[in-house]
């Protein structure tokens, strides 16, 4: 790669890129789409080729209608014959220190140890099984063997609670789940097979329970109770992989709104998987020496993607850990990257927010060399983290690729990408959609709006990466996605494009701040109250107002060695207004140690909302257990307290 050559203004970088134009390529997607995705399509293995690209009937998208093919064959068995076979595929590392390799051999075995199991289970094509497993290999392993014979997979987040569980189980109807004895989680073990057996009482579908060991908990093991081990060792390594239409489910991901029921996301395997390769052929440039490593969490789409099925089709070696990044010490990412040699890292602002708190030094102390790009994902980050991930975690030498996708996409959709393009990033935007992919943003009324204005994200053309509805729910798959915004698929996120076409995700829909007639993203404040040199996280909320209808309430979190005072306050909320204006001034600012967070990394807005509206808190089941729940209810209550 060439020197990167960094300008002066802080607005934007410039690095300089090798590859072909990316305009060629899009020019190409724009004038015949069906012949560009059939084209990104024979990246894959089928074992019979489609008849038809795309049959859409608004709002339901068949992508390579009658092909044939296998997820797991594309992520395994095309590499046995070359000099993958021996590669790593993956390279997992516990909280606890433990580590292990598995080859594409190794991983092939074992895949289709499991894939002989279900079978012999009783489980066929398209039924349900539910996976609710630690960070373990165990877990992409359990997915890719229910590619393999069919089974539809559903991965349930290791934090979730029973009563998640339960709904979930009884939507998809599933026949089994694969857990594990417990899962480590900041050195304390969540008992998972405890949870599970809670959640059994109430899912008259489950048959059997498979169970891994990991923590070796003294378990009670019940009738319909089965060890991993016992039951795959004895199986041959080879079966054969289950022909799927391009259209079969491949998975259900369950999203979990703040209320209603959890949707089911269906996704299927030739548009999905097709999606999956090109896209991370463009924004990750992946070569055969890439040692990948993706720090989200398999239970969401992130994991999904770009764990387990892009990487492996690629061929490349990838890192899964086990633990949070700040335990036992604020090292851990570093110290992976400096063991194994990553090439790409692909992480959460969340996660780098907290980093930067604790300073340079940490990362500084480490040798990072290896690195040649690095990636964020989950949410948009701010321009003062990108510029620290710039400066002292890729030293100026690494392009930054900030992702924009869904679960509901299936991949990326909004990036930079260097394996195609030479383009000038700007901190904090997405910069373009992919080749292929339309995005318009529109008003209230679904009407396109000018550059430079704020509306709803949308997507106008069917994608191969798509959901292909809601399971066992059309109705409200059309209601969700294509009623807001005509013959549109709405995203639900707020968004703008400058004078240079650069699209900038400002967050949810429903975070949007409505202050005094003025639409305010919840992410653009808390860029700009990160911006200031004494806040290390920031999470703003609104709280209701007679007169503005909301007011801004900022919760800031301190870089390491700074008091908060009054002073302070005063000069943040100064700071503010320089930045964005008066609107945007606070009403009152909290210093508190900690956000509450999901597990994922998420801030839930949702509470600090209905703290400062003397609301219900409601679940707190999936916070983030850097404490102990009771002591999020703690820190929650303290913050009650101060308003």
């Amino acid at each position: 790669m060439d020197d990167p050559h960094v300008n002066n203004d802080t607005n934007q970088q410039i690095i300089s890129l090798e590859g072909i134009k990316i305009k060629q390529i899009k020019d190409e997607a724009r004038q015949d789409p069906n012949q560009f995705w059939s084209d990104c399509a024979k990246n894959l293995v089928w074992f019979k080729e489609w008849q038809q690209v795309l049959d859409w009937n608004y709002p339901f998208a068949k992508w390579f209608v009658g092909g044939k093919l296998n997820a797991a064959y594309n992520c395994l068995d095309k590499h046995l014959t070359t000099k993958k076979k021996n590669q790593a595929a993956i390279i997992w590392e516990g909280e606890d220190g433990e580590s292990v390799t598995i080859t594409y051999n190794q991983l092939f075995r074992r895949v289709n140890q499991l894939a002989n199991s279900f079978k012999r289970m009783g489980i066929k094509k398209g039924d349900r099984i539910t996976i609710y497993l630690p960070m373990i290999p165990e877990l992409p392993i359990s997915m890719l063997a229910c590619a393999r014979i069919g089974a539809i997979h559903s991965v349930i987040f290791s934090g979730f609670s029973s009563q998640s569980i339960i709904d979930r189980v009884n939507d998809a109807k599933s026949k089994i789940i694969i857990t594990a004895d417990g899962g480590y989680r900041r050195g304390k073990i969540v008992p998972l097979k405890r949870i599970v057996d809670e959640a059994v009482k109430n899912t008259p579908s489950i048959e059997k329970v498979i169970v891994v060991k990991r923590t070796h908990e003294d378990l009670i093991m019940g009738e319909n109770d089965i060890w991993f081990e016992n039951l795959v060792n004895k199986e041959s390594s080879f079966c054969p992989p289950e022909w799927m239409e391009s259209n079969d489910p491949l998975f259900i991901l369950y999203t979990s709104g703040t209320t209603g029921k959890p949707k089911g996301v269906v996704h299927g395997s030739g548009g999905y998987l097709t999606h999956l390769y090109i896209s991370a052929k463009w924004v990750f440039d992946f070569n055969a020496t890439d040692i990948f490593f993706c720090t989200a969490d398999i239970g969401w789409i992130t994991g999904h993607s770009y764990i387990v099925y892009a990487p492996l089709m690629h061929g490349v070696t990838e890192i899964i850990y086990e633990g949070a990044p700040d335990f036992p010490d604020p090292d851990r990412y570093w110290k992976i990257v400096e063991k194994h040699g990553t090439t790409i890292l692909y992480t959460t602002p969340t996660a780098l927010r907290s980093y930067m708190r604790y300073g340079n030094e940490i990362p500084n102390s480490y040798d990072l060399s290896s690195l040649r790009l690095l990636g964020t994902v989950g949410e948009p980050i701010n321009p003062e983290v990108w510029k620290w991930y710039f400066d002292v975690i890729g030293k100026k030498n690494c392009p930054i690729i900030d992702t924009w996708w869904q679960t509901e996409t299936g991949g990326i959709m909004i990036s930079m990408c260097p394996g195609i393009e030479n383009l000038k990033m700007k901190p904090g935007s997405g910069s373009f959609s992919l080749p292929g992919i339309e995005i318009e943003i529109v008003d209230d009324r679904g009407i396109k709006i000018e550059d430079g204005k704020k509306g709803y994200l949308t997507i106008k053309k069917p994608w191969p990466g798509m959901l292909i509805s809601l399971w066992n729910n059309k109705e409200r798959y059309k209601e969700t996605y294509w009623q807001k915004a005509e013959n549109s698929f709405f995203t639900g996120d707020f968004a703008y494009q400058d004078n240079d076409k650069y699209i900038w995700v400002l967050g949810r829909a429903d975070d949007i701040l409505k202050v005094a007639g003025h639409r305010l993203g919840t992410i653009e404040l808390e860029s700009a109250f990160v911006s200031h040199p004494s806040i290390a996280e920031a999470a703003v909320t609104s709280k209701r107002d007679k007169i503005k209808g909301e007011t801004i309430i900022a919760f800031l979190v301190l870089r390491k060695e700074i008091q908060p005072t009054q002073n302070l306050s005063i000069e943040v909320n100064e700071h503010i207004k320089r930045t964005i204006g008066p609107i945007a001034s606070a009403e009152k600012i909290y210093f508190v140690n900690k956000l509450p967070k999901t597990r994922s990394g998420k801030i839930m807005r949702r509470l600090l909302k209905s703290i400062v509206n003397k609301e219900t808190i409601g679940d707190i089941s999936t916070l983030e257990d850097e404490a102990s729940i009771e002591e999020i209810s703690h820190e929650l209550d303290a913050i009650n307290k101060q308003i």
